[in-house]
């Protein structure tokens, strides 16, 4: 009789475990798909875009920082179609992310990518940084220091640069990072959005007051009428959005579980006024990205290339897209750090470049406003300012800040532009603040 029990539990056992390997197979859970998903995601880009090694990716950028989970994932890299695929324990919750020349990688749910390839901006000339790409650094050992201090750099430092007066005086590469090397700039992809925006407005094209009903109309019979590009550049749509990165939530059911990110943005309800409330989301910088890209029409793809990338010399510049063309405007551009600290220098000196204004006169003063629903520490144009939570002593100073510790801080009163670009996760309470005092005292 014993036996007989022992028996009967252990095939209910065998049973359970047989089902539960079914519905991983079958239907796994949105956790596991977000692991996968953004594995795929982040070792293609690094492989087929900065020309890094896969396995390494996998280990030192998806597995060291994340969730444990990813240390269960396993990739495979198919060189021929240039594409990734990640699965959980070697089976489950495949993910599949796949590189286009000029759009760099994207996640496809069902479906294929579009035949779209961009070829790249040309490269500078020979000359001097910013026209060229050529560097004559400082040779003042007080900037030597301080590009070299590893205190200062941070745990997970990949790349520095300081401009001063317009020119590189000084720059700083992790072992395996060269100035060649294109470096992802997370969230500091929100301020280029703005920064294209910018143009459009200054051809005549779109205006800060302008609603979003023409790329989303069915915000067109309820209270999400009311916003405003303006609104939207501020984070203060009043529209609902969870932009936490610790489970599945809607910042990574965007970026990792489905094919239109900013139609699912765009379903989000209103649940305050505009400008009433500040609620960062990438979700908003994504539907943002729509809307310029309806507004372009046919030729949105090459857009950022004419509008900032080839007049600015970005020759490595790659904006991202999902699986339906649209531009991931919250998170994902790849740029080397001298090409970050041009788009910054560009911001410090007021929207022109080589004397042509690429944005309208007085729209960069307008971007480093306060947003008042932001308590001061956020900006009107997808800036911040602040870095990582200090209050710089620097009252004109502004940032753009990206996921793990990416930063260009911009201090119009001392011509100083520092760029900042890592892994390192926020948990270890890294700010470039105090780099970028050094360099300030060290120049002065």
């Amino acid at each position: 009789m014993f036996k007989r029990i022992l028996k009967i539990t252990a095939s209910l056992v065998g049973l359970l475990l047989l089902g539960g390997l079914a519905f991983l197979w079958i239907a796994p859970p949105d956790l596991l798909r977000v692991g996968t998903n953004y594995s795929a995601k982040i070792v293609c880009s690094n492989v087929f875009l900065a020309g890094r090694d896969a396995d390494e990716v996998l280990a030192v950028d998806v597995q060291a920082p994340g969730h444990p989970l990813l240390k269960y994932v396993s990739i495979k890299v198919d060189s021929e179609a240039q594409a990734v695929e990640a699965r959980l324990f070697r089976f489950f919750a495949p993910a599949t992310s796949a590189y286009r020349a000029g759009l760099g990688c994207s996640n496809t749910q069902s479906g294929t990518l579009s035949a779209a390839q961009l070829d790249a901006p040309a490269a500078p000339g020979t000359g001097l940084w910013p026209a060229g790409n050529r560097v004559a650094p400082s040779q003042d050992p007080e900037v030597l220091a301080a590009l070299s201090d590893p205190a200062l750099l941070g745990e997970g430092f990949r790349a520095a640069v300081a401009v001063k007066n317009g020119r590189i005086i000084g720059e700083s590469y992790a072992e395996g990072f060269t100035a060649d090397t294109p470096l992802l700039g997370w969230s500091m992809t929100k301020t280029v959005t703005a920064g294209l925006i910018g143009t459009l407005i200054h051809s005549g094209q779109m205006a800060l007051q302008d609603d979003l009903t023409a790329s989303y109309p069915e915000w067109a019979t309820d209270d999400r009428k009311a916003i405003t590009v303006e609104d939207m550049l501020a984070m203060a749509s009043g529209l609902r959005w969870n932009e936490g990165y610790g489970n599945v939530s809607d910042v990574t059911r965007m970026l990792y579980l489905v094919d239109d990110m900013a139609g699912f943005a765009a379903s989000q309800p209103a649940e305050a006024a505009p400008q009433q409330v500040f609620t960062y989301s990438s979700g908003t910088s994504t539907m943002l990205a729509r809307l310029w890209q309806d507004v372009v029409g046919e030729d949105s793809l090459t857009y950022p290339k004419k509008a900032l990338f080839q007049p600015l010399g970005m020759a490595s510049a790659v904006m991202e897209t999902d699986a339906r063309d649209t531009f991931v405007g919250s998170s994902y551009m790849y740029a080397t750090a001298r090409d970050w600290a041009r788009f910054g220098q560009f911001l410090l000196q007021g929207g022109e470049w080589n004397g042509a204004a690429l944005l309208p006169v007085g729209f960069t003063d307008w971007m480093f406003e306060p947003v008042p629903a932001s308590d001061g520490v956020y900006a009107k144009g997808h800036l911040w300012l602040e870095a990582s939570g200090d209050k710089p002593p620097f009252e004109d100073a502004v940032w753009l800040s990206g996921h793990d510790g990416q930063s260009i801080g911009i201090f119009p009163s001392h011509d100083l532009v520092v760029v900042r670009l890592g892994l390192t996760p926020s948990r270890l309470g890294y700010s470039a603040l105090p780099l970028a005092q050094a360099l300030i005292e060290a120049t002065e």
